[in-house]
């Protein structure tokens, strides 16, 4: 298992942003976090009211949004048009090419969301977009598949060999975790220990093939789990 602890990762401070970046992004570079398999992006934002991402392009990316609290006020060029609450999980697939922007729904209230990126398996698809909502029962003390390739079990669709699982543990909680290849463990919010060791939010964990993972919550945490080929 290896640590990447939440204070050692890249920061951006726009004013109206501020920004985590765990991998390379804009103008953060740090030659040994390029990403971690196919998973190249996890930025954890946090947005004023009122303000947001204008409209702007991306092409051949699979992009996740995984909102903590707050709601985001989405538009695109394939005409969706929806507002995205905590719980719910938001797939572009950017393929040819895809405008889309990502506001702040409320003129008040900070946005708290994690901006998650993906390379894509095929190269140059139709554009697409996915969002679902899955209820915090499903979630309790337990790891709810929310991404995956074929949409299995009323999952998000990706292109990519990729499982995202979301898990809600409290103090004491603990599930047997799926079956992974690479895994990279990000926490979203809270406290647990994860083999041993505690993680606070922020803080994430890579895991080669083979290797165990034990996470026990320690408070109320909300954490992410990612299966790569």
């Amino acid at each position: 298992m290896f640590l990447r602890r939440a204070n050692d990762r890249g920061y951006g401070d726009h004013g109206w942003l501020k920004s985590r970046h765990t991998f390379s992004f804009a103008d953060y570079f740090d030659a040994d976090y390029m990403g971690f398999r196919k998973l190249r992006v996890i930025n954890e934002d946090r947005v004023q009211g009122g303000t947001g991402f204008g409209a702007h392009p991306h092409r051949n990316m699979e992009i996740i949004s995984y909102v903590l609290e707050g709601s985001i006020a989405h538009k695109d060029s394939m005409g969706n048009g929806a507002i995205m609450r905590p719980g719910e999980v938001q797939r572009i697939s950017a393929g040819t090419g895809v405008v889309h922007s990502e506001f702040n729904n409320s003129s008040s209230e900070e946005l708290h969301f994690l901006q998650i990126w993906i390379e894509p398996q095929k190269l140059d698809i139709a554009p697409g977009y996915e969002q679902k909502n899955f209820p915090e029962r499903e979630k309790q003390g337990r790891w709810r598949l929310v991404v995956s390739q074929e949409g299995r079990d009323g999952s998000v669709s990706v292109n990519q060999d990729v499982n995202l699982y979301a898990g809600l543990f409290d103090a004491g909680e603990q599930a047997e975790t799926p079956a992974v290849r690479y895994a990279w463990l990000q926490m979203a919010r809270g406290e647990a220990t994860v083999n041993g060791q505690r993680l606070s939010a922020g803080d994430a964990a890579a895991f080669e093939p083979g290797e165990p993972i034990e996470v026990v919550g320690i408070e109320a945490s909300e954490i992410l789990l990612f299966d790569l080929a």
